[in-house]
């Protein structure tokens, strides 16, 4: 007579038990993180940021002989998109929606102004000026009213950002929201405005010395 052998289920070991343990209090924890369904563990894994950075050096120092007389806001939308040749978008290729603000502002440069641009009548009470004419700063983008509304970018350029020291860069688009901020403020009265600003900064500035007839001319 044959007596049949039941085998007993195999025991997990211990080890296996406390690292299963383990693995599925983590996936709840980061679950509720992402699902805000246990706010507290949010502030508990926040991250905590520390600025290192070194003192600030005075590299130079120059006099600034210019009148800022107007400043103009400018805000423009930059679309650049880059593909690849004989590759689809999905691949290879990027488009960046990027919206830029900054400011350019007009002066006019008074340390250009010399003794024959000043004439003064024998008593004192008309002046004429001649002064440059008004000119437009370097644009600055203030980085923060600048942003990027959307990226899109192929397989290929993914991959390759896990390997770049500056991923998902956006010095091309910052580059061109300058060169059209800049392109507009040629295009605007900005210049003019200066001119009109200077021109009544300096005939109150003048009247209040005793002047009573100021005339302020721009050109060479």
């Amino acid at each position: 007579m044959t007596t049949s052998i039941k085998r007993l289920p195999r025991r997990t070991p211990g080890w296996a038990k406390v690292l299963t343990a383990v693995v599925v209090v983590l996936v709840v924890m980061f679950a509720g993180i992402r699902l805000s369904l246990l706010p507290g563990l949010r502030d508990f894994f926040g991250t905590e940021t520390r600025d290192r950075s070194g003192p600030a050096l005075l590299k130079s120092i120059q006099d600034m002989s210019r009148y800022d007389a107007a400043s103009g806001n400018f805000q423009v939308v930059v679309d650049l998109e880059k593909d690849a040749k004989f590759l689809p978008d999905a691949l290879r290729g990027t488009r960046t929606l990027y919206v830029g603000a900054g400011t350019v502002d007009a002066y006019v440069d008074l340390g250009k102004v010399g003794e024959k641009d000043v004439s003064v009548n024998g008593d004192r009470t008309s002046a004429t000026l001649r002064l440059p004419h008004a000119r437009l700063g370097t644009p600055a983008l203030d980085p923060d009213r600048s942003y990027a509304v959307s990226k899109q970018r192929g397989l290929l350029d993914r991959l390759g950002d896990l390997f770049s020291d500056n991923p998902n860069g956006e010095q091309a688009v910052q580059k061109l929201a300058v060169r059209h901020i800049g392109e507009a403020a040629e295009d605007s009265e900005l210049t003019a405005r200066a001119e009109s600003n200077t021109t009544d900064m300096l005939q109150g500035l003048l009247r209040s010395l005793g002047f009573k007839e100021v005339r302020v001319t721009y050109g060479s």
